[in-house]
């Protein structure tokens, strides 16, 4: 009987210590996602996860996907806040308080994405005014890679951790 390989995950080194994992079924939806095609329009969500107890590292479970009212292109996403809003609270809810909103993601048409200056502009937005634990990730998923970036009210500015992740499998 041939051997059962683990499912896929994605792991990010966090630059002040600690890991953020993204586990298989939030990978699966990211995947589905990439701009492939030259007709693929930019997609994106939020992270919903937890931290772990008596540890750095941090997990998401599962990200939002493409809702109504969302307005997409080729090269932009802007999510509506009131349909992702409902799906966090929901999750917060149902899961008794431990999963909580940890950032966003999105898609680039970009093997190696980096962050444009809309994009880097609502992250400083975000940082100065949402409600949030210790950090805020911010996950773009491109062709080939994904890349990820953290930010708190208290270190400046958004870090880049050292490592990419191969988003195919």
């Amino acid at each position: 009987m041939p051997a059962v390989s683990e499912p896929k995950t994605l792991t990010f080194a966090r630059p002040r210590g600690g890991r953020l994992h993204v586990g298989p079924a939030a990978l699966a939806t990211l995947q589905s996602y990439r701009q492939t095609e030259l007709d693929d329009l930019e997609a994106g969500g939020v992270l919903l996860g937890r931290y772990l107890l008596h540890s750095p590292d941090i997990v998401v479970d599962r990200v939002t996907e493409p809702l109504p009212g969302d307005r997409r292109s080729r090269t932009s996403f802007h999510r509506h806040h009131a349909g992702h809003q409902a799906l966090i609270d929901r999750a917060w809810s149902e899961s008794g308080g431990r999963c909580a909103w940890l950032g966003e993601w999105h898609t680039h048409p970009d093997p190696s994405p980096t962050p444009s200056w809309v994009d880097c502009r609502d992250w400083r937005r975000r940082l100065r005014r949402d409600v949030f634990d210790e950090a805020l990730f911010f996950l773009i998923v491109g062709t080939s890679v994904a890349r990820l970036w953290e930010g708190s009210r208290t270190h400046r500015p958004i870090s880049l951790p050292s490592d990419q992740e191969s988003i195919h499998a």
